[in-house]
């Protein structure tokens, strides 16, 4: 398909001060001639009146910028066309374009252009996704990163050091009757390397889960008895309304979610129904649900509020950590089994819970820089799979040559599927899709 000429806008529907159409393929320059009657200097602005090259009626006055592959985002001729941002004009503007014989894109088709053509790895071309979604800092520094290439070069790192000790298995299998080849030490030497780089792909793996918790936001579930002030805290650490107060028990029958930033780290807190027995199969269902929140996420809050009787939150399933906070501390002193005593109608506590709060999210979500992040569950199974396979050729030193070999070569490409060095068709589709369209 990468005959085909594509443009999409790029930028979202709607009003606005410009909107930006690109376009990439062999048809770029032709196209860019129809419409504004010359082609600009590579990489320089040029203020053109675009007109339809039916009708010769003028679209709108644009900035054309024209970049000649391979020079470009996706290595193929590329232009960007800045119209101004009203519908009217996108919507002539597609509808020209489409007159000439192009087509629209799909998501995410320019950077699978950049990737097939090799600007691109497909870990970079993840970090670009990310970039695009990121909500926080520290979101956007973990994308950039990617983009950057260090999750690459890491991955490249360790292809490298696979292919050279299967070369030097497969030269022990090749020359094992030439006096200057010694069997026993090359064999040693490579079990040693082995067992080494196996430690750095279980290092890597350890910390994997924080990458994803950080491109995806860390899970944090409000939970107690009907009336602790669930809806009230939720409503006070998102700023405005998300839930309805109310006096009367049982009010929250579903879970209620936001996504906040929280001091560069992204978190969705979930608002769930009181925990109590009841009879009401509703209610229940709302109660399930909760617990079923509070099962998988990082950290429950539990509310508890004054004159209760409770101490102690409930034994909740999953490994997530329990904060048992006071609320309406204005009223009633907090129990001395809180962590923290806080009112959302007066302040009190709520600043230091959110300082509390940011210590957690710093702490489960930062690596220490020692290893690159893991963003996406394909690369900890790709990282898995290769380790598991260097455990093999660790734990079987005096298995045949061609079976070592055999193991380097499945952890080679196992590596190799991260940045996409190997044959990755099968999951391109699945990647690309999740792409914008105009990206």
């Amino acid at each position: 398909m990468q005959d085909q000429t594509i443009f999409a806008m790029a930028t979202p529907p709607g009003r606005s001060a410009i909107a930006v159409c690109r376009i990439s393929g062999p048809a770029t320059r032709g196209a860019v001639l129809r419409l504004a009657g010359r082609v600009p200097a590579p990489r320089q602005a040029q203020l053109s009146r675009l007109a339809h090259p039916l009708s010769g009626e003028t679209i709108d006055e644009a900035v054309v910028l024209f970049f000649p592959g391979p020079r470009s985002y996706t290595g193929e001729d590329c232009a960007e066309l800045q119209v101004h941002g009203g519908r009217a004009v996108s919507r002539t503007l597609i509808e020209a374009l489409g007159s000439l014989g192009l087509r629209p894109a799909e998501p995410g088709e320019f950077t699978r252009r950049a990737f097939l053509n090799d600007k691109l790895d497909l870990a970079e071309a993840e970090g670009v996704a990310d970039l695009v979604d990121a909500e926080t800092e520290f979101q956007r520094r973990q994308a950039l990163r990617q983009l950057e290439g260090r999750l690459s070069r890491q991955v490249e790192a360790w292809r490298s050091e696979l292919i050279r000790l299967r070369a030097q298995l497969e030269a022990e299998l090749d020359f094992a009757d030439e006096g200057d080849v010694a069997e026993l030490m090359i064999s040693n030497i490579i079990i040693d390397d082995a067992r080494q780089l196996s430690r750095e792909l279980h290092l890597a793996l350890q910390h994997a889960r924080t990458g994803e918790r950080l491109r995806d936001g860390l899970r944090i579930v409000i939970a107690g008895a009907p009336n602790a002030g669930k809806s009230t805290l939720l409503n006070t650490l998102a700023g405005r309304d998300i839930a309805i107060v109310s006096e009367h028990p049982g009010t929250t029958r579903d879970a209620l979610e936001v996504h906040l930033d929280l001091g560069g780290y992204p978190v969705t807190v979930t608002d769930t129904a009181g925990l109590r027995p009841s009879d009401d199969p509703i209610e229940r269902i709302g109660m399930d649900r909760a617990l079923a929140h509070a099962a998988a996420c990082d950290l429950v809050l539990w509310l508890l509020e004054p004159g209760s009787g409770a101490t102690a939150p409930p034994v909740f399933a999953g490994s997530a950590e329990v904060w048992t906070l006071a609320t309406k501390c204005d009223i009633a002193p907090a129990p001395a089994s809180a962590k923290l005593g806080i009112s959302a109608t007066t302040g009190i506590g709520l600043d230091r819970l959110e300082c509390e709060m940011q210590a957690f999210a710093r702490q489960r979500l930062e690596t220490g820089g020692e290893v690159p992040a893991l963003t996406r569950e394909r690369h900890r199974q790709a990282l898995a799979a290769a380790a598991a396979a260097l455990e093999r050729v660790v734990a079987g030193p005096r298995l045949p040559p061609e079976v070592l070999a055999e193991e380097i070569r499945v952890a080679q490409n196992a590596v190799g599927r991260i940045a996409g060095r190997v044959d990755v068709e099968d999951v391109l589709g699945e990647i690309f899709s999740r792409f914008c369209i105009g990206k």
